[in-house]
């Protein structure tokens, strides 16, 4: 990032803390073949990382009620927390088939109202993933870029619009990640030499073709 931008969020953020009082530690782990007895039935617990690598759904079979928290949201909203796991965007499309074969019928998510067209949101979000990464591989066959370069392409900015110390803080995450996942499929790369700041690159395949 440029030294000028970081040094501006600094003071932006300079006081504001963090909005975390403290942790709370679990009375029981939420792990797969965990079962939660409740009013409702037996949610079983099921591991959904990407959006968090701790990230897990809770199913309950007999009625097809799946508590998603932040994994299916009411509308398209994707992120990432990158830097905890390898490719998060893999994680998150493998706990989207996961999500897939529970056959849901009904779904509480941790934003928005609930909804029954549960297939729609998964093919939805495989979309939207194609979608951004898509942005990202458009914008890097223009050349090399920076992680910080890219925020816009993905984000869809103008060149005049304020990049906002929350849309860096999201765009560099979902950036990152996208990034990550080129490189897992051969499509990109840093470019070599450990020149600064840090840039990336379509692989010489990848470029070709576009």
């Amino acid at each position: 990032m440029p030294e000028d931008a970081l040094r501006r969020y600094q003071e932006e953020r300079a006081g504001r803390g963090t909005g975390i009082a403290g942790v709370v530690p679990p009375d029981r782990e939420l792990v797969p073949g965990v079962e939660i007895e409740t009013d409702l039935g037996t949610l079983a617990v099921h591991e959904t990382p990407g959006h968090a690598p701790s990230h897990v759904a809770l199913h309950e079979p007999h009625t097809g009620l799946l508590i998603s928290g932040d994994h299916l949201l009411g509308r398209i909203a994707l992120y990432f927390d990158y830097g905890h796991t390898p490719d998060p965007v893999r994680e998150f499309l493998w706990s989207l088939d996961v999500v897939e074969r529970l056959d849901a019928k009904l779904c509480v998510a941790g934003h928005g109202s609930p909804f029954r067209d549960v297939q729609a949101h998964i093919d939805g979000n495989r979309h939207e993933v194609e979608v951004q990464i898509g942005r990202v591989r458009e914008a890097l066959a223009r050349g090399p870029q920076t992680p910080f370069e890219l925020v816009r392409p993905l984000l869809e900015l103008s060149p005049d619009q304020e990049l906002t110390p929350m849309m860096v803080s999201l765009g560099l995450n979902m950036v990152l990640a996208y990034l990550r996942r080129l490189e897992d499929l051969g499509e990109a790369g840093r470019v070599e030499g450990g020149a600064e700041p840090e840039r990336w690159e379509l692989a010489a395949a990848s470029a070709a073709q576009t």
